[in-house]
């Protein structure tokens, strides 16, 4: 039985914990060859392919700080290096960019260099990575880009990261436009309280309680909530959706 992504390479940033481990499972599971990033937790991002490959799937490391001027650059360029040698070609087919960094904090507490870093990881490199990577994303090809509810949903502690990650929708959004002669669509995936290293309390069995709460399918997210979300936008099924806020929350503040 063909599986939904039999012959695609996806390359999906902030791959080796978490949410976006939880894609890379995902799209490897579906077919896709898959390219994990990680920043600096390389064990985690091995034991990430090694788990793709255990399950029959196929992928590889790249490491690229993108929390740095010029870190979506080293990115690309270390991609399309391995694509080359392996395949013969830099061309791929679905850029997710799940990379991440937060800080809970209101205005009063966010200085200018944990705006800028925010900045750079949230908005700035995928921006970048996009930009570098358009020339080698194959026609009718998938962009996903994680965003967050927060951008939906008063976070006064979110001062820094909500912006950001609004920033993200709107190039989402522009871009569905900018590259829909291509067939290329272009989504963004909205988590909420989802159960990661990122997210303490929705890890935690006590105050995840408080959390479910406010949601209406009463639970907290697991990292493969998100992930079947971005599957289903990178697969053939999807390709009628572009340029879309895809809530992934349960219905977290409605």
């Amino acid at each position: 039985m063909t599986r939904a992504l039999s012959g695609k390479i996806a390359l999906v940033t902030g791959a080796s914990r978490g949410i976006g481990r939880a894609i890379a499972m995902r799209l490897a599971g579906e077919g896709a060859t898959v390219a994990v990033h990680y920043h600096s937790a390389e064990d985690a991002a091995k034991q990430t392919v090694d788990d793709i490959v255990s399950a029959g799937g196929a992928g590889f490391a790249l490491q690229a700080d993108l929390s740095a001027t010029g870190g979506a650059a080293t990115l690309a360029e270390r991609l399309s290096a391995e694509l080359v040698a392996r395949f013969r070609s830099p061309q791929f087919d679905i850029l997710v960019n799940n990379a991440g960094l937060s800080k809970r904090a209101t205005i009063e507490d966010v200085t200018e260099e944990d705006f800028d870093r925010l900045l750079q990881t949230n908005l700035k490199s995928p921006f970048f990575l996009i930009k570098a990577l358009l020339p080698h994303l194959r026609n009718g090809g998938r962009i996903v880009n994680v965003s967050s509810m927060g951008t939906r949903s008063a976070y006064p502690l979110m001062a820094a990261y909500a912006p950001a990650k609004a920033g993200l929708e709107a190039l989402s959004r522009l871009l569905a436009q900018h590259l829909g002669p291509r067939q290329i669509t272009v989504n963004s995936v909205l988590p909420g309280a989802t159960a990661t290293d990122m997210n303490v309390t929705a890890r935690d069995p006590v105050a995840s309680r408080a959390v479910a709460g406010t949601i209406a399918l009463g639970r907290v997210g697991q990292p493969d909530d998100i992930a079947k979300v971005v599957a289903f936008l990178a697969s053939d099924a999807g390709g009628w959706v572009t340029g879309q806020q895809i809530d992934a929350s349960g219905g977290q503040r409605l």
